[in-house]
């Protein structure tokens, strides 16, 4: 009898939540019986995926589809031609063999925007059934502004920043329409979150935020035109931009709109602090952000697309 034998299966479990690499466990499932029953026992899951796999493929990334077929919808052409259908199965066949999930942690090889060299766009999203909120933080490396706001760069910037959040919000309703079949399947997780290795953007998704998403999908069939778009729908939202040229840094709050609900200017303000903070307060970019809390914000509407 080796060390392991005299462990109880709760220690044991608790190693293998430790361990949390989805590739690593599976392989542990071949050492023993009883590693090989206990590893569906565990409860805390990091997913790292090497290559999303689709139903079919071509030379042009999903997020890319997404973002031609929008600029057409923009822009028209004569013939439009229609995008393929695109199942995104592999995460969920992946954890098919895990059966008490609580939390899970997925991280893609790379992000999802394609960007002019310089430029940097972080994001990070909340998601229920569809998106709540999201808070975008972009800017330009090396930024040689003087602080000067003349009519060019106001035109040519804001164009380009409302770019940067539309962008934001299709890779953020990608990622959550990938791991609806995952979510379908396991009841019990409790906290979801969505990264890339890049450290792009953020998808999260709470209990209760978890609970709408399933509650939806079991009262509705999925939409034959989601599906075949492979992406949530981004609801209706009201955004809140502030930039400050100085820093060649931009700041947008996003929420969902709900029952025409409003804010006031004073509660909107405290509720975009704490939700830019939690998202990036406390890393590299904290300072950059509460500067851009103190600058004039813009409020932008747009409807569901």
């Amino acid at each position: 009898m080796d060390g392991f034998d005299r462990l109880p299966d709760s220690l044991v479990l608790l190693i293998f939540n430790s361990v949390s690499d989805v590739k690593t466990l599976i392989r542990c499932r071949s050492v023993s019986k009883r590693f090989n029953s206990l590893v569906p026992q565990t409860e805390s899951l990091l997913l790292k995926i090497d290559r999303v796999i689709s139903s079919e493929s071509d030379s042009d990334s999903v997020f890319l589809n997404l973002l031609k077929s929008f600029f057409h919808l923009i822009f028209p052409k004569p013939t439009l031609a229609q995008l393929p259908t695109r199942k995104h199965t592999y995460p969920a066949q992946i954890l098919s063999c895990f059966q008490r999930i609580r939390e899970l942690h997925v991280e893609l090889p790379a992000g999802d925007l394609h960007l002019e060299k310089g430029t940097v766009v972080k994001w990070r999203a909340e998601f229920g059934e569809t998106l709540k909120t999201c808070v975008i933080f972009g800017f330009l490396l090396g930024n040689g502004s003087n602080g000067n706001n003349n009519v060019t760069e106001s035109a040519g910037g804001l164009k380009t920043r409302v770019m940067w959040t539309i962008s934001a919000l299709i890779a953020a309703s990608v990622r959550h329409f990938l791991l609806r079949e995952v979510v379908r399947d396991h009841n019990g997780i409790e906290e979801l979150v969505l990264t890339d290795r890049e450290e792009e953007g953020v998808v999260t998704a709470d209990k209760q935020g978890l609970r709408e998403w399933r509650e939806a999908r079991e009262s509705q069939a999925m939409d034959e035109e989601v599906e075949e778009r492979g992406r949530t729908v981004v609801p209706s939202v009201r955004m809140r931009m502030r930039h400050e040229p100085r820093l060649g840094a931009t700041l947008v709050v996003v929420r969902a709109v709900k029952d025409g609900a409003q804010n006031n200017a004073r509660e909107a303000d405290v509720d975009d602090a704490d939700l830019a903070m939690k998202a990036f307060g406390s890393g590299v970019y904290g300072d950059a952000i509460r500067d851009l809390l103190k600058v004039r914000s813009y409020i932008l509407e747009m409807n569901s697309f």
